[in-house]
């Protein structure tokens, strides 16, 4: 079953289960497994053992290089399957275990279950998911929560997702990365490090960008990107373009007095930069300097290979470790192979010490067909024996291997799409079903069980078949008609009867009718919607139940309560803000070109028992401007001025945000506090000066109180910004924005 195949597909539980009732079946009827383990005999069974190159004077073909790694991965397959599953998985060497030393065999044998023919290995992946029920370890504390180590096994869980689409698969892996961010994300520079160790570099952050690429919701990539350069600041050392392992290490020498530089560990940083870069997206701010980082590293290493064309266990002192070391020698080969393969290092200077450093490899494969030569689990360079094997080090020889496969194809693009969705047929194929219990034994019996499946497919509610979206999926990608920059207002009843607009740098709603009688505490406050993109995207965000999350284009999490949001008013009696419901009525003038132009109406609202107030409000937003203009007509059942407050919510996270207010020119401005999972918002209010008569604020809003006559109409105008939209990165840019601004009033 090739990987050409599969066909984009959408099932729900029951379609899989009936499909593959179907086919375990069939290969019961093949091939019956060893009784009562739930191990499949394929699993167990050796493949010949190919050719393997050994000279590395040239390049391998695809199909050479496709059967070592096949060799490989089912050597290692075999042997783990043959081995008890422990209770306790953390120190679980050779098991099929969810710790970082099976995992990073895990990471390697998805990749080349895209790519084979063989449906074993696939199969045996789901199974292990499936058996630790797509959970991570590290509930017991804080520090093992982060523990980078185990979030490697969450590659394996996303692999399975994105083949697949069942939205339980990444569900447990998604809540410990969503409670992680915050601590990714920190302001603050701390004395201890999240990812204090360089092997963290491999374990977590391809997992946290892989999950932004799956889910389109940058927060887990943007926090890993802080704890990466906090961990770079701390181990990296300029002077010789290498990583130390961690802290400790610094100052520290070898025999020959040259710093400690562990050749696994160097291997986990650079294969974990690949793997980081590939998923991060191409216009990812910093993306420059992993680019750079990696080359830097590369060359380092390519300079220190030895002549056997490996790697010594400490990199700067051959001779104290003069034996074959894979583990560290796998990464670093991989690493160098996939910079070739992706245009980032020069093929004529770096495909030599590839071919060479694959050829070593392969001179150190047992007769079982597993990596010999890998270093033990640890933390520092020590000698190797030519029997020791290890799964990290089988997974990284199948990683280097499948980029050796790819060397005769032209330069691959970044970042790297994940899988397509697989067809029934593959998905069923590729998923095993657990041995029937043991009380269904007999004819009769098996085939009651075999209808009462049948029944539990056909009967069960399928969520698939409701035809909504995933709740974790990005944005469909817009069509090229819908790329196209503008400014949009739309009436949504769809959504509660929102008023909806945007133009190609903001977004923003009111709320109507249909919300006020359904959640008693709507207001008339402004929301803010946070965009990256420069095409309208609120209503393909709206078709998601949870819009609250960024998909890819951005999200809505300002919150507005019952606040005035951006800008809402309200009059502004005996020291008190009295404020009208949601709009009660609204006319669409223009959308879908240069401005988006509309009006909505409140009905009377009482201010104190003195007196009732209505309004007629216009809005008008144009392209390329972070403001919309807004021109009131409040009227009165009494012709005393009036005093109207126009707010900003004193909204956000993690306490106060920075308010700034200038009488003489008419604008109050403010940045919110940092979300560490989504970054701040920038609010602002412009008004003519002659009109301002102060500043106030009550429990919920900051204001500006201007001096207005009832049926008199005034101008004024709110705008916002997002920090991660790529155009105000921060409160001083905000600043600026606003005061360079020419409002017209």
């Amino acid at each position: 079953m090739t990987v050409e195949s599969r066909r984009t597909v959408r099932l729900g539980p029951s379609i899989l289960l009936a499909s593959a009732l179907l086919c375990r079946a069939a290969l019961a009827a093949a091939e019956a497994p060893p009784a009562g383990a739930g191990v499949e005999a394929a699993w167990l069974r050796a493949l010949p053992r190919p050719r393997l190159d050994s000279e590395g004077i040239r390049t391998p073909t695809r199909a050479e290089a496709l059967a070592a790694a096949e060799y490989v991965n089912a050597a290692q397959m075999a042997d783990m399957a043959q081995k008890p599953i422990p209770l306790s998985t953390g120190g679980a060497l050779d098991a099929m275990a969810p710790n970082w030393v099976s995992a990073v065999y895990y990471v390697g044998a998805a990749r080349l279950a895209r790519v084979s023919d063989r449906p074993e290995t696939l199969r045996f992946l789901t199974m292990i998911a499936e058996h630790y029920n797509y959970a991570v370890r590290g509930a017991k504390s804080g520090p093992t929560m982060l523990n980078a180590d185990d979030i490697a096994v969450g590659d394996l869980y996303q692999e399975l997702y994105s083949r697949r689409g069942i939205e339980g698969v990444l569900m447990p892996l998604q809540q410990r990365l969503d409670w992680q961010v915050p601590h990714l994300a920190r302001k603050e520079d701390t004395k201890a490090l999240v990812w204090w160790w360089c092997d963290a570099l491999f374990m977590a952050p391809p997992v946290l960008a892989r999950m932004s690429a799956i889910t389109g919701d940058r927060k887990y990539i943007i926090a890993a990107d802080k704890e990466w350069r906090r961990t770079a600041s701390r181990l990296w050392v300029q002077q010789h373009g290498l990583f130390l392992r961690d802290e400790r290490f610094a100052g520290k020498t070898e025999r020959n007095g040259k710093p400690i530089y562990w050749s696994r560990g160097n291997g986990w940083v650079l294969a974990g930069l690949a793997r980081w870069i590939e998923a991060m997206p191409a216009d990812f701010e910093g993306r420059a300097y992993y680019m750079d980082l990696f080359r830097t590293l590369a060359g380092s290493i390519a300079r220190l290979q030895r002549d056997d064309g490996l790697w010594s266990s400490s990199l700067l002192d051959a001779e104290a470790y003069p034996e074959a070391e894979t583990s560290g020698s796998a990464l670093l080969t991989y690493g160098l192979a996939w910079g070739v393969n992706h245009g980032l290092l020069d093929r004529t200077v770096y495909l030599p010490k590839v071919r060479k450093g694959w050829a070593a490899l392969n001179r150190q494969i047992l007769p079982n067909g597993q990596l010999g030569s890998a270093q033990k689990t640890g933390d520092q360079p020590v000698h190797t024996r030519p029997e020791d094997t290890g799964p990290y080090a089988n997974g990284a020889y199948i990683l280097a291997t499948l980029e050796m496969a790819n060397l005769s194809a032209p330069a691959r693009s970044l970042p790297e799409a994940e899988p397509a969705r697989d067809s029934a047929a593959v998905i069923a194929a590729t998923t095993p079903l657990p041995p029937a219990p043991k009380t269904v034994t007999g004819a009769a019996e098996i085939a009651r069980r075999e209808a009462e499946m049948k029944a539990v497919a056909a009967l069960a509610y399928d969520p698939a078949a409701t035809g909504r979206p995933s709740t974790i999926e990005p944005l469909a990608p817009p069509t090229p008609a819908e790329r196209r920059p503008r400014a949009v207002a739309r009436f949504a009843p769809d959504r509660m009867d929102d008023l909806l607009w945007e133009n190609d740098l903001v977004a923003h709603r009111i709320y109507g009718p249909a919300l006020q009688k359904a959640e008693a505490p709507s207001g008339s406050g402004v929301d803010v919607w946070a965009k990256r993109v420069r095409w309208p995207f609120m209503d393909r965000q709206l078709k998601f139940p949870n819009y609250h999350v960024d998909r890819g284009e951005g999200l809505d999490f300002y919150d507005v309560g019952r606040t005035r949001g951006a800008g809402g008013l309200g009059i502004w009696y005996d020291n008190k803000l009295w404020t009208s419901r949601n709009f009660a009525t609204y006319r669409i003038e223009e959308t879908g070109g240069s401005v988006a132009r509309f009006s909505a109406t409140y009905k009377p609202w009482p201010v104190d028992v003195v007196r009732k107030v209505w309004e007629t409000r216009e809005f008008a937003l144009p392209l390329g401007s972070h403001f919309t203009r807004m021109r009131s007509t409040l009227n009165s059942d009494s012709a005393e001025p009036l005093t109207v407050a126009i707010g900003i919510g004193k909204v956000g996270k993690n306490g106060k945000g920075f308010l700034d207010q200038d009488k003489a020119s008419g604008r109050m401005t403010y940045w919110e506090p940092e979300d560490a999972a989504h970054g701040a918002l920038g609010i602002a209010v412009a008004v003519d000066p002659a009109i301002l008569i102060g500043f106030a604020q009550d429990a919920e809003n900051y204001l500006m109180l201007v001096r207005v006559q009832p049926g008199k109409p005034f101008t004024y105008y709110m705008g916002s910004a997002w920090n991660r939209a790529g155009d105000v990165a921060d409160r001083a840019a905000w600043q600026k924005l606003v005061s360079e601004t020419k409002f017209t009033f």
